[in-house]
């Protein structure tokens, strides 16, 4: 496995340069788990970025990102592999009843007939690969153990086909909002980094980052005021992806200042809850 990068201080000017901007935590980390060849689970609550640092990692490495999204119910097919059963029926007709059962199942149980899903994908790829593993704690247990299985050898055992292993290992990112807690066995496979809501000041900067033409003066009091609704008992906290579209809300009204209309009438883009704005106005004292 050749390295993406070559050193923490590299991980950061790299991911800088993507727009990402990462602490001292986050870029060295990135670095070991690359450095290591370790799968890197990132965990924290919704919006902090945990989707977006494999994005930036795969920009930055100039690498293919492959997504695999998690939900429950989630099986094997859906993240392995399938065959393409339509195809194979079809095969099967159209060899007729003179051929031996034998060749047929040697015919329709070959690639041609094989339909990668993302694990098997990132495992055959050669070039440069990000596998994002996006929100694991929505899984079920027993596709936990389908990664365990993959993640500990980068390799996949496909009865009618052999095993495939991978000729380059992917760079894997885990992501977890720990809506439930993953088995000790996934995580010891695993580098561990945990990411909160961004201090006041590399908040400010990843607006300005993310949103030229921005005064810095509009994205302090936007990224104070954005605190100050996260301190609030609400449902659903802003993100930093809703910051930013905060920021471009402002800029597209042409406001420069984030005055008490101003946060009045662009509340949704931030909180998505009646009861949410509801909270907010009380508390903001907002009219």
């Amino acid at each position: 496995m050749t390295a993406f990068f070559a050193s923490p201080a590299d991980v950061r000017e790299r991911l800088a340069a993507v727009d990402y901007l990462a602490d001292d935590a986050i870029a060295t980390t990135v670095f070991l788990a690359d450095a290591l060849g370790k799968p890197l689970l990132v965990e924290g609550p919704a919006g902090v970025g945990k989707t977006e640092l494999a994005k930036a990692v795969a920009k930055a490495a100039n690498a293919e990102l492959i997504r695999l999204q998690c939900y429950e119910g989630l099986d094997e097919a859906r993240a392995l592999y399938e065959w393409n059963y339509k195809k194979q029926l079809l095969r099967i007709q159209a060899a007729g009843s003179d051929q031996a059962w034998e060749r047929t199942h040697d015919d329709i149980f070959t690639e041609e007939f094989l339909l990668e899903r993302p694990l098997l994908a990132a495992i055959r790829r050669s070039e440069p690969t990000v596998l994002l593993i996006d929100e694991t704690d929505k899984t079920d247990v027993e596709v936990e153990g389908l990664l365990l299985e993959v993640l500990s050898d980068y390799q996949v055992t496909i009865p009618e086909l052999g095993t495939v292993a991978a000729v380059r290992k992917p760079f894997v990112v885990l992501t977890s909002n720990a809506a439930r807690e993953l088995s000790e066995a996934l995580k010891r496979r695993c580098l561990y980094l945990h990411l909160d809501y961004p201090g006041p000041e590399r908040e400010r900067d990843i607006v300005l980052a993310q949103v030229p033409g921005i005064e810095a003066d509009l994205a302090e009091q936007l990224v104070r005021t954005v605190g100050t609704l996260r301190a609030l008992e609400i449902k659903k906290a802003p993100s930093i992806a809703e910051t930013i579209d905060w920021a471009r809300t402002l800029l597209a009204l042409g406001l420069d200042q984030l005055d008490e209309a101003a946060v009045a009438q662009t509340l949704g883009v931030v909180l998505k809850h009646v009861s949410d704005q509801e909270r907010a106005v009380k508390e903001l004292g907002l009219r």
